[in-house]
């Protein structure tokens, strides 16, 4: 090959590096610019008194171990007269799930599960759910968010969403544990020992999100005693725009 016809050859192969160049850096803006995938919401409204409830606690473990989904369990104050008073049990989220019946035309039962604050299946129901949650991941919006506990105060960022579909939303703070046993002593349940995992104990909401970027550090009250915290950014329709978590204690 001649001195002329390597020149040519190099110079040819340099554009088209270029070009590759090129192409991949605009593939690597448009990945950036999509919104990131963020964890999916499910609330399982359940009761240590209720006996259809331990198969969708189980259900509720199985799914907790998945990075895609956040499971948490709100355990309701409906049943506590019927023998047995669950110590989880807080009449604010008794009033969650029928806020959820109200504005979404649900009917209140246990074991409920709700995904992403629009649909509702039985907690218990393996192929429900999983028909559920995919649908959810279709139609989930995706801002991003993060929530970090530094001892007893936490810091939260909310950026805004892309577009200006994003209603005023209310920003909630949930701590739960990640795991929690008890034996019962009375109920439908007498004499079971009942394994939990993500037990919300206690939630608050710290303000409004209006579709702008947010920084909050805040205080953890007495009550916030959980091991792990949530974030979750969610519209007084239901829609849920924003989850983030602390992580699981190793």
């Amino acid at each position: 090959m001649s001195g002329q016809m390597r020149q040519r050859l190099c110079k040819h192969l340099g554009k088209i590096a270029a070009m590759a160049a090129i192409v991949a850096s605009s593939g690597q803006a448009w990945a950036d610019s999509a919104p990131p995938q963020r964890p999916l919401l499910l609330e399982l409204f359940t009761s240590q008194g209720c006996s259809s409830c331990p198969p969708a606690d189980a259900v509720l473990r199985e799914l907790s171990v998945r990075d895609d989904l956040l499971p948490l369990a709100f355990h309701v104050d409906y049943w506590n007269s019927l023998g047995w008073v669950d110590p989880y049990s807080a009449a604010a989220f008794t009033a969650r799930q029928q806020n959820y019946a109200s504005s979404r035309g649900f009917e209140v039962y246990t074991p409920q599960l709700v995904v992403e604050g629009r649909s509702d299946v039985i907690g218990s129901n393996r192929s429900d759910i999983a028909a559920a949650i995919a649908a959810a991941r279709r139609q989930a919006k995706s801002t991003a968010a993060s929530i970090r506990r530094r001892g007893q105060d936490v810091d939260i960022d909310i950026g805004a969403a892309d577009g200006s579909s994003a209603a005023a939303a209310a920003i909630y703070l949930f701590s739960f544990d990640s795991s929690d046993s008890a034996s019962i002593g009375g109920g439908e349940n007498s004499g079971r020992k009942l394994v939990y995992a993500n037990v919300v104990r206690s939630m608050r909401k710290l303000g409004e999100w209006r579709n702008q970027p947010l920084n909050l550090t805040v205080h953890l009250q007495s009550g916030e005693s959980g091991d792990r915290l949530a974030l979750v950014v969610q519209d007084f329709g239901g829609t849920v725009w924003a989850v983030a978590a602390t992580p699981a204690s190793r």
